[in-house]
């Protein structure tokens, strides 16, 4: 889809248009879970993360719920530096499985708490954090805390020797540092940041950004190299939202984020970059029968993800609600004069809907639903598929990513290529705690 956007909006032929990852392409992975054929991002990060399938939900545990030693945490012991950059909270599925061990992915705080623990030779296993989530590292006596306890995990970090920031202008000042300030945790957002199409670029940094300084950081840090897990988290959430605008907005900035990486990687030769997915989201179409077209100007006129739509949609309810989508959202935020009775009647049915988590969920989808049929895009489901995804390689060593691989298959060959061993580091794990004591569960997740 984006690279169509981009075509598209690039040029008023239809001359072929390629990503960076459209050069780097290798194979593809396989994405089932040990229990289900539709993975999580838990078991997905998990089989990357640690060289073996897991349940759903499991953050680096096996299926007996046993800690299993990571990539990071090895090659953390064996001398290299580490650091996650994500757009999610930083104990998210996906980063919280290099870095954490509980048996269900919902005990953000008690993975808030490992992943500023320290390794056998105690040393912080992270040297890097860049991300959001500032919420789980506030006890739940801070107005800003989303802790279920009164752990200050902030506290804890600099306590322990972590550099802390939060603000943009602390990390614009990273780059004129000739100072080691590893280790290093920075958390832009109570929450997820922003996705790109809504992020303010005063107040958090992009995803390229905290790529491009992460690998300056960790670069100047071990002789012996370093390990470092970047994520375009909001991909898969503006997926699971059925939002095409947010999507393909993601997607490009992801792309400039694996060229800041690819340019890194022709610079230092002896390095390699693999990029691939936990899985598929939403079951994306290009087209809606009975045409075959799709139109990717229709998401060019989008300014505001489905999200943000509905979060200014459910603050300005006391007003007109018809007038507000008719006269601000349709015009100024998806950029639609000529919206049909249907249409506004979709969005008024979704934010009649009972219960907050749900109402905001209709909402989302039927902004995005709105968007979607204009520019003739289709989706399956508002969760994850099975499919197949994209299995991309550069550098050193990178003949040997290649071809069609299971997941954990993938997290082997990377542990192999650092010539690490996560066996001593799951042995020294084998007391760890797993299991948070007050937590809430959620049946389903959104953005998972």
């Amino acid at each position: 889809m984006a690279r169509s956007f981009m075509q598209d909006i690039g040029t008023e032929s239809h001359e072929p248009w390629s990503s960076i990852l459209d050069s780097m392409l290798t194979g593809s992975v396989r994405t089932q879970s040990s229990n289900s054929l539709v993975t999580d991002s838990a078991a997905g990060a998990t089989a990357f993360a640690c060289g073996l399938k897991t349940h759903n939900g499991a953050i680096a545990v096996d299926t007996n719920g046993t800690p299993c030693g990571t990539i990071l945490e090895a090659a953390k012991n064996a001398g290299y530096a580490t650091g996650l950059v994500t757009t999610s909270r930083i104990t998210h599925a996906t980063p919280a499985s290099f870095a954490a061990h509980v048996v269900d992915r919902d005990m953000e705080d008690l993975i808030a708490m490992h992943m500023i623990s320290k390794n056998a030779t105690k040393h912080t296993k992270v040297d890097l954090m860049f991300g959001g989530g500032m919420c789980r590292f506030l006890p739940q006596s801070n107005d800003n805390s989303c802790r279920n306890d009164d752990v200050d995990v902030w506290q804890a970090a600099k306590d322990s020797g972590v550099a802390t920031l939060t603000r943009r202008s602390e990390f614009d000042l990273l780059s004129q540092t000739n100072q080691s300030v590893l280790p290093l945790i920075g958390l832009f957002a109570h929450s997820h940041m922003a996705y790109t199409i809504d992020r303010d670029s005063t107040s958090q940094p992009s995803l390229s950004e905290m790529t491009q300084t992460a690998l300056n950081l960790l670069d100047d840090t071990s002789d012996k190299g370093f390990f470092l897990m970047v994520e375009g988290a909001r991909i898969d959430m503006a997926g699971h939202d059925n939002d095409p605008a947010a999507h393909v907005h993601d997607i490009i900035e992801y792309w400039r984020t694996v060229q800041k990486v690819h340019q890194f990687v022709h610079s230092n030769p002896d390095t390699l970059v693999v990029s691939t997915s936990d899985h598929e989201t939403g079951g994306l179409a290009l087209g809606i029968d009975p045409e075959y077209t799709w139109h990717p100007r229709v998401l060019n006129q989008v300014t505001k993800s489905a999200e943000q739509v509905c979060s200014y949609l459910f603050r300005t309810q006391k007003q007109d609600v018809t007038e507000v989508i008719e006269d601000h959202v349709f015009p100024k935020y998806l950029g639609i004069d000529n919206h049909t009775q249907a249409e506004l009647d979709v969005v008024v049915d979704a934010l009649q809907v009972k219960g907050g988590d749900g109402r905001h969920k209709a909402c989302k989808h039927a902004i995005g639903g709105i968007v979607s049929k204009r520019a003739r895009v289709g989706w399956s489901t508002g969760g994850h598929t099975g499919a197949d995804v994209g299995l991309y390689a550069y550098g050193n060593q990178m003949h040997k990513i290649k071809g069609n691989m299971e997941n954990s298959h993938l997290g082997t060959l990377l542990m192999q290529y650092l010539d690490v061993s996560p066996s001593q580091v799951t042995k020294a794990l084998a007391n760890t705690a797993t299991r948070q004591l007050a937590f809430f569960h959620s049946p389903h997740h959104d953005h998972d």
